[in-house]
């Protein structure tokens, strides 16, 4: 259930980055889902390091984590992909 949930999560993530992100992720729903769970795991782990707060469920600080991981993933993305 865990995983389905991150999918999910990942999902609702993958939709509002793409929004935020004047470029959005070239590969599609399930790329932008992949990138954005990702992201999130990314954001939670550096988020961890560096401030001392994770990704600890469905609140405001997880999805702005996870938000940020999942935009920094398309930037690194967009500046070393193919294009």
């Amino acid at each position: 259930m865990n995983f389905v949930l991150w999918i999910i999560f990942g999902l609702i993530i993958g939709v509002i980055s793409n929004l935020i992100d004047p470029f959005p992720s070239k590969g599609g729903m399930l790329g932008s889902v992949i990138l954005s769970i990702l992201g999130a795991i990314l954001g939670g782990i550096l988020g961890n390091l560096v401030f001392g707060i994770g990704i600890t469920g469905l609140n405001f600080a997880s999805v702005a984590i996870a938000i940020l991981g999942a935009l920094l993933l398309m930037f690194v993305e967009r500046a070393f992909g193919k294009t």
